[in-house]
């Protein structure tokens, strides 16, 4: 139970302690003195939104701190534990503290302990249900009236639910895929056929690695064999002479050589320097002999083939055309690089645009020089794509297309596995869609059974808050599409009176009756989900007379196995209380620690009065107020007697 709760800085509130007690308590207080901001302040304090215009004027911040007595070794209490809070009191009190600044950033702690906002929402859920004027705004909508019947219907419906969302979350990811797969199948197969003609032409040319820079050098040498031939003839010559030509007055470098050194020999021994230029002169006479012979060598290989010539150029235009179209498609390797012969990325669609550039096939199917079918984008597929990391090489040579080739070679294989893939999906997808009907049907049925019993039960709460002939039905209206929670649509209806039409609460409830209708749901879901602490804000809007009487007398009553805290308005709801706190504006407009007062007996008969009369010291207002305190108080002692 909440036992303390201080507020400052939080709209009119500069600083406020409201002390509270187990059993019913109310909170009452002059219009704008401050009244909802003790349930926006617990709402805050349990993982509500953190708005900072809500921060009073002049504040840096609000902040809301409570002391709460709590379940020792309960499930809150594990989980303050668990995230490095401490408890007091052997484990049975908490402190939590939630601040919001001006700037809209919120922090929050569960024992000490900095914690997250969902531990506060989690907190809640165990320990206080808090329900504002908004929530009476949020019950009209569908959803909330589906979401309120599936924590009614428990935990069986929540096992289930968790079941289908998981089914319904796969299936819808697997019929995108689907989808996505069988409506590129023609663009698919477009793309496969024009993998398969690029990777035949290339195979039929059967290019091998730095094949391209061989031809280039055997085109250069057999192009020019004759220069080469003069040249390496006229070298010979001039290192070790020719002895056709008949002449013994050798002038060849290798003989003048052989003089410098002989004449050098002759003298060596007469000085040292001498004796190593001749050693000199001889490894040189060695050297120009060894390049004699590889010259001649050379000479003797060179042949003039005009025929092995024509062949070389006709394979370079092959390889050329096979660079021109497919060498600039590569794409360049990300941050971690392929491995030497791995695949690379598989070129995709954007690579077989037709007008894309690079060589167009001729009529044969070999690409041509100029702008081709095929284009020189490249790409990957659409699945796995990896954008480029740089430009493809200035020069593409035929490493490029080979690397190419590997690619296109894994894209072709990722392309013709889509099929397999296509069935395979189709399976899955017809499998996960008869579990999403057989999972949407049990939740159907479910709902169905648990909205029996919450209309009964609903109806059965009116009948002891003065609408006994009104009764409350829910409809499980099913679709014909499943969503996220299944196929049905949950609709609260009300038929106030007997004859009266079953209308949606949005059009069949008054005000009066809207309140009585959230009061009674409020009650089931005490019944069926519990927690030690109840909080109301204005539950009670729009009734009054006998109707504010059994509002009460039912409050009173749930405040017997829970702590019920309710912001009210009606002195017929007030005489219930087992505690009575009073808000009061301070003449600056702020609400201070000395304006929240604990009311005795008297100090509740003056309060009720001004409730009742609006004047405090009214004979015939005091009169009232005493006669409801009275007839509440025997009720209260009649009940405590029976229990």
């Amino acid at each position: 139970m909440l036992e303390e709760v201080r507020i400052t800085g939080l709209g009119v509130i500069e600083d406020a302690v409201l002390e509270f007690s187990s059993g019913f308590t109310v909170v009452t207080g002059e219009t704008g003195a401050g009244k909802t901001m003790v349930v926006t302040g617990l709402g805050l304090m349990f993982g509500g939104r953190a708005d900072p215009a809500r921060i009073r004027p002049g504040a840096d911040r609000a902040t809301v701190e409570g002391r709460l007595r709590i379940e020792a070794g309960g499930p809150a209490a594990r989980q303050v534990l668990d995230a490095g809070g401490e408890l007091d009191d052997g484990g049975r009190t908490l402190i939590l503290n939630r601040s919001v600044s001006a700037e809209g950033r919120s922090r929050a702690y569960a024992g000490g302990r900095g914690v997250t906002v969902s531990l506060l929402i989690g907190l809640a859920d165990d320990l206080v249900a808090v329900h504002g004027q908004a929530d009476q705004r949020q019950l009209l909508r569908a959803d909330k009236q589906r979401q309120a019947l599936d924590e009614y219907a428990g935990p069986g419906l929540s096992a289930v639910m968790g079941d289908y969302q998981r089914a319904y979350t796969r299936h819808r990811e697997v019929r995108a895929e689907l989808t996505e797969l069988t409506t590129r199948a023609r663009e698919r197969a477009a793309e496969a056929e024009d993998l398969r003609r690029a990777l035949d032409e290339i195979e039929r040319v059967e290019p091998v690695a730095g094949e391209d820079t061989a031809l280039l050098a055997e085109e250069e040498r057999l192009g020019n064999a004759d220069a080469l031939h003069a040249a390496a003839t006229t070298a010979h010559g001039a290192l070790l002479g020719d002895p056709s030509d008949g002449s013994y007055q050798g002038s060849d470098a290798v003989t003048l050589l052989g003089i410098a050194r002989q004449a050098l020999d002759a003298v060596a021994a007469h000085d040292p320097d001498l004796g190593s230029m001749a050693g000199r002169l001889s490894e040189v006479t060695y050297l120009a002999s060894d390049i004699a012979a590889d010259v001649a060598s050379y000479v003797e290989s060179l042949d003039s083939d005009p025929a092995r010539l024509a062949a070389v150029q006709e394979r370079r235009a092959e390889l050329t055309r096979l660079i021109r179209a497919y060498g600039g498609r590569v794409a360049m390797p990300g941050p971690a690089a392929q491995g030497e012969g791995a695949p690379g990325p598989a070129p995709g669609p954007a690579a077989w645009r037709e007008d894309a550039p690079g060589p167009a096939p001729g009529p044969a199917g070999q690409p041509a020089a100029g702008d081709g079918a095929l284009g020189t984008t490249p790409g990957l597929g659409a699945r796995g794509a990896v954008p480029q990391a740089e430009a493809p090489p200035a020069v593409p040579d035929l490493a490029s297309v080979l690397a190419w080739a590997r690619q296109a070679e894994h894209r072709l294989a990722e392309l013709s596995a889509d099929d397999d893939r296509i069935g395979t999906l189709g399976d899955e997808e017809a499998r996960l869609a008869e579990t999403v009907r057989d999972l949407g049907g049990k939740l159907t049925s479910l709902r169905k059974d648990a909205a029996e019993r919450f209309s009964a039960a609903v109806t059965a709460e009116l009948t002891a808050l003065a609408m006994p002939h009104a009764k409350i039905t829910v409809a499980v209206i099913e679709q014909d599409e499943f969503g996220p929670h299944g196929a049905d649509v949950v609709e609260i209806r009300l038929a106030a009176h007997p004859g009266a039409p079953s209308l949606p609460l949005a059009k069949g409830a008054s005000g009066g009756e809207l309140s009585r209708v959230m009061l009674a749901i409020e009650v089931v879901f005490a019944g069926a989900d519990p927690v030690p602490t109840f909080v109301f804000d204005e539950v009670d809007a729009g009734v009054g007379g006998k109707a504010a009487v059994e509002i009460g007398r039912r409050l009173a009553r749930l405040a017997r196995r829970a702590q019920v805290i309710v912001v009210t308005h009606l002195p017929q709801v007030a005489a219930f209380a087992d505690t009575h706190l009073v808000v009061e504006k301070a003449s600056d407009g702020s609400v201070i620690s000395s304006g929240i007062t604990r009311l005795d007996d008297g100090g509740r008969v003056r309060e009720l009065s001004r409730m009742l009369a609006g004047l405090e010291d009214s004979e015939f207002g005091r009169a009232h107020a005493g006669e409801l305190l009275a007839a509440a108080g025997a009720e209260r002692a009649q009940a405590q007697h029976q229990g």
